[in-house]
């Protein structure tokens, strides 16, 4: 049987080996995966929570920079912005958030989902997601998960 052709273009990395999250609702230390030039990523999870009703984050920083700045400012998380109402000759006032996001589980068995596809243009060097059991879902016995990323 032939493989599939698959295009030089496409590139899949690990972003998150399959194992179980932190406890009690600890961000786990992130792998930080190399990108530069590449317009477009989407992220691959797979979610087994580890008692009913698990609930995990994930939270996508990327960074400009191909190393850290000694300040602090090198990863920047993604944002969520609610608009403010519109009024004739009044200037408005939007709000904006970094932003996390959360998936809890339907059933006891592995849960695949797809998150993305990411629009960079080439703008980024290095991205990261880290996760997290909620408090929320179950911190003392977490859920394991899995992460895949194809660039291109």
């Amino acid at each position: 049987m032939a493989l599939p052709f698959i295009p030089t273009y496409l590139q899949l990395q690990t972003v998150r080996a399959s194992a179980a999250l932190e406890l009690l609702s600890a961000w786990d230390t992130a792998t930080e995966l190399y990108c530069p030039s590449f317009e477009f990523v989407t992220f691959y999870l797979s979610y087994t929570e580890g008692a009913a009703s698990g609930i995990f984050e994930f939270m996508l920083e990327v960074s400009p920079y191909t190393v850290d700045l000694a300040v602090g400012q090198s990863w920047f998380q993604q944002g969520i912005v609610a608009g403010g109402g519109v009024v004739v000759a009044t200037d408005t006032t939007s709000l904006t958030q970094r932003e996390d996001l959360s998936y809890g589980a339907v059933g006891a068995a592995i849960e695949n989902f797809v998150y993305g596809p990411c629009e960079f243009r080439g703008t980024i060097q290095r991205l990261r997601m880290s996760c997290r059991e909620t408090a929320a879902g179950t911190p003392l016995t977490p859920g394991t998960v899995h992460i895949v990323a194809t660039f291109a």
